[in-house]
């Protein structure tokens, strides 16, 4: 649906959710928690019963067993993941999108930039402070959902992914990661779940991130649609 006023854009994001983006660590990773050593259970004796018609003795007392050496666990097993490498395209073939990618970073406010559509539509866009698609993290995508002319936005047919879909990114080394949706999920922009979307992951996710909620009598958007999808291993 096109809005009323189609000059007045609206963010991928609300700026309440990127100010407090600024507190996450994009890059990287946390690591696993760890199981508490749980030491050693003292040895047990044990001692065979008396035999029938014969007063019972007190058992004998056997030599304590020496403790074994505690073991630590296994440290926990990350995902494979890629090298950084900067992206170039994005390709999700069952919406037909081909998008180049920009770079783009946060306002003076905090707010995440947006692409700027000039009139032919704008590209996707990659948040530079997230990581590279490929590394282990979220790495964040930015596109309209509409476009100026009242034309279609590079991401206007998210709503349409379905779990198992492919995503391709084909990055600045050569190589593509490929990743496959997990999910999609709708959010009013007053309610954010910033941690969500941009918290530390084991493994490499990509989010896709548009507007979405279109407000006929404000002419905005109320709501965000968010892609999941994890690095096909």
């Amino acid at each position: 649906m096109t809005p009323r006023n189609p000059g007045h854009r609206t963010g991928p994001l609300a700026s309440t959710a990127a100010g407090v983006l600024l507190l996450l660590t994009l890059t990287g990773c946390a690591a696993g928690p760890t199981t508490p050593d749980p030491g050693t259970s003292p040895a047990a004796s044990v001692s065979a019963p008396a035999a029938p018609g014969t007063p019972s003795a007190p058992p004998p007392v056997s030599a304590p067993t020496p403790a074994a050496p505690a073991v630590a666990p296994p440290a926990q097993q990350l995902p494979p993941v890629m090298a950084a490498s900067a992206p170039v395209t994005l390709t999700i073939p069952s919406i037909s999108v081909r998008t180049d990618l920009i770079h783009l970073g946060l306002e003076e406010n905090g707010s995440l930039k947006v692409p700027q559509d000039t009139g032919n539509g704008a590209p996707a866009s990659w948040y530079d402070g997230s990581p590279t698609p490929g590394e282990r993290g979220p790495s964040v995508l930015l596109g309209h959902v509409n476009a100026l002319g009242g034309n279609k936005g590079v991401f206007a047919d998210l709503r349409k992914l379905t779990p198992g879909a492919e995503i391709t990114v084909s990055r600045a080394d050569g190589s593509a990661a490929v990743f496959t949706v997990d999910r999609g999920a709708l959010y009013p922009k007053d309610r954010f779940p910033t941690l969500e979307v941009y918290g530390n992951t084991p493994g490499s996710e990509l989010r896709l991130i548009t507007c979405d909620g279109y407000d006929p009598a404000t002419g905005e958007f109320d709501d965000n649609y968010v892609i999941y999808a994890t690095l096909k291993a």
